[in-house]
């Protein structure tokens, strides 16, 4: 489980067109990937497999008409990726009457006019907060954020968000340590507390 804090985001003009870039890829990615397991199933194929859309992304990347893909993080791609899986899984998992939650339509394709776009880094794309406060991001830059509180640890990913009003917001991804792991963490730890004490004693 993870959680989430967020942080409005003021990037320089040339960021806000770096961000730009990233969110069309990943859309035109996303979109790609759709529309690839539609045409399979239209034509009486077999389903599409996660392994071997991400092996079209790469070869898609060398193509012409595709190679304006290489501007952005390899990361964003990925994770576009990953979104068009989880919402296949989720989608089917409703079907198949295996969903506890709110039951999942059929991904539907990304838009430009979409009011919320959005794309994200992993721990794999090395993103950084500064020494100055700044979030850097891979072939974006040095992204000013106005920290409202600080982070409560490392992230583990970050969401770049423009909302409909043209704002950015950084959400970063921590993961949640669950109680029971958190106790048998500390209890492992008294024994060796204990003995420091007595060697100290």
């Amino acid at each position: 489980m993870q959680l989430r804090y967020s942080y409005r985001l003021y990037p320089a003009p040339a960021q806000r067109a770096a961000l730009a870039r990233a969110f069309g890829c990943a859309r035109v990615v996303f979109n790609d990937g759709l529309r690839a397991r539609q045409e399979a199933r239209e034509a009486g194929g077999p389903y599409i497999t996660d392994t071997e859309l991400s092996a079209r992304l790469t070869a898609a990347k060398k193509t012409p008409e595709r190679q304006w893909r290489g501007e952005v993080s390899a990361v964003v791609l990925q994770q576009a990726l990953a979104d068009l899986n989880a919402a296949h899984r989720n989608f089917l998992a409703s079907l198949k009457g295996e969903r506890r939650s709110q039951r999942a339509g059929p991904p539907r394709f990304r838009s430009r006019k979409d009011r919320r776009q959005a794309i994200r880094f992993t721990a794999n794309a090395r993103f950084q907060v500064t020494a100055g406060g700044k979030l850097r991001l891979p072939k974006i830059g040095d992204v000013p954020v106005r920290w409202s509180r600080p982070l409560p640890s490392e992230p583990s990913s970050v969401a770049l968000i423009k909302d409909a009003a043209g704002r950015y917001f950084a959400s970063f991804g921590h993961r949640r340590v669950c109680p029971v792991r958190r106790r048998a963490a500390r209890t492992r730890t008294r024994p060796e507390s204990s003995l420091q004490g007595r060697m100290r004693g």
